[in-house]
């Protein structure tokens, strides 16, 4: 469960990106945060990452209170999410194969668990004939299959997607998103901050949307809500 209380987020110029914000996102639910640009997601999702942290308020990941986590608890926290970006941010010298590995090299997980795992989640996302490839070799809708592979690979209780299908037409997009909606039917809590109208449109999941720091609408099946 994700919970945030009466969070703020004020810079250090005096902008507040968030005002006395509050939400529950429980366990296997699909959220799509929403709203124009400068509205807020981006800080929202940052301080789920603890990539930044609230001026006021409470941020509560799977009971623990992320703003009072030191430097050394902050790897823990994120073992429990994956992450996926509009940028891909794959390792170009590294194959397929190498950059999902990564992932679980760097939580020191045996060798033979990461030959066992990485195959499995590359079978999942579709690119199983793909593991001996550079990312500069695929698609665009094929590396963002590999940087969803990577955030799957240990098996993380969330996955925030910050704007995934950003750089990818339409139909690729939509691939990824019945992947997605795939990997939430599976259990994986599912945040998305995203501009992709059509899609929150059809998937017809919970959608907040945020407007000059604040949560204007929370819709348990909601539309994107604004013209693009």
């Amino acid at each position: 469960m994700i919970l945030l209380s009466n969070v703020s987020k004020v810079y250090d110029n005096g902008s507040t990106a968030l005002n006395n914000i509050s939400f529950v996102i429980e366990r296997g639910e699909f959220v799509f945060i929403v709203g124009p640009s400068g509205a807020g997601k981006s800080t929202l999702i940052k301080l789920l990452m603890h990539e930044e942290t609230a001026t006021s308020g409470d941020v509560i990941i799977k009971n623990v209170n992320v703003g009072q986590l030191t430097q050394k608890q902050i790897p823990y926290l994120r073992r429990n999410m994956g992450v996926v970006f509009q940028d891909f941010r794959l390792l170009p010298n590294k194959t397929v194969y190498e950059n999902v590995s990564f992932a679980m090299e760097v939580v020191g997980a045996p060798k033979r668990a990461i030959r066992r795992q990485v195959p499995a989640v590359l079978s999942m996302v579709g690119l199983a004939g793909k593991a001996k490839m550079l990312p500069g070799q695929l698609s665009g809708g094929e590396q963002q299959r590999v940087a969803l592979a990577r955030a799957l690979v240990n098996n993380p209780a969330f996955l925030i997607a910050d704007e995934p299908t950003g750089n990818l037409n339409p139909k690729t997009a939509m691939e990824i998103m019945e992947l997605l909606d795939e990997i939430n039917k599976r259990g994986t809590t599912i945040i998305m901050a995203t501009h992709a109208k059509e899609i929150v449109n059809v998937m017809k999941k919970r959608v907040i949307a945020i407007e000059d720091g604040v949560i204007v609408r929370d819709e348990a099946r909601g539309d994107y809500g604004y013209e693009n």
